[in-house]
């Protein structure tokens, strides 16, 4: 039987999150990586200081996809959090996706977060766009033609929010 699992990322996860990283970068179609983007950038960016990484792997062996947790800004706006996801394009449109972003929103309101907002949402990354409004997000800003796309050319960009916790009970800062 086949079982997915999400965990904490580890420096063992690193080669296989690198491979799905340049597989999702090198379409040039949902980040703003270039495609040069080299294995210590890569690995900065998911085990930076203050980034919690998360894997998904199939039956303990075979990873799947990945999300980075991380506060969205500094001191007076650290109680918003920010994440980043890739599903290896071999695991897309089977769920994995949905698990990802699911466990990510309960991680942050274990960790107290109060908001989570992500910053650069591609507008042609459509399942992205359809799977974030699923989960509860909305489209709180448009950057207008802010992503070069590889195929499409500059097209837009959406800020996406959610509260985690009723503003009303919200502590006092």
């Amino acid at each position: 039987m086949k079982e997915i699992a999400i965990r904490p990322a580890t420096e063992a996860d690193f080669g296989a999150m690198w491979a799905i990283f340049q597989e999702l970068i090198a379409t040039g179609d949902t980040y703003y990586f270039a495609a040069d983007t080299s294995r210590d950038d890569c690995h900065a960016y998911w085990f930076g200081p203050g980034i919690e990484s998360f894997v998904a792997e199939l039956n303990g062996d075979r990873l799947l996809g990945m999300y980075r947790l991380t506060a969205n800004q500094r001191d007076r706006g650290a109680h918003v959090a920010n994440a980043s996801f890739m599903v290896g394009p071999a695991a897309q449109g089977v769920g994995v996706g949905t698990m990802l972003g699911r466990d990510c929103l309960a991680r942050a309101r274990q960790h107290g977060y109060l908001a989570m907002q992500f910053n650069y949402v591609v507008s042609s990354n459509v399942a992205a766009v359809l799977l974030w409004k699923k989960l509860g997000f909305a489209i709180v800003g448009t950057l207008p033609r802010a992503y070069y796309h590889q195929y499409l050319g500059y097209v837009d960009v959406y800020v996406m929010y959610q509260l985690l916790e009723d503003p009303s009970h919200w502590p006092d800062a």
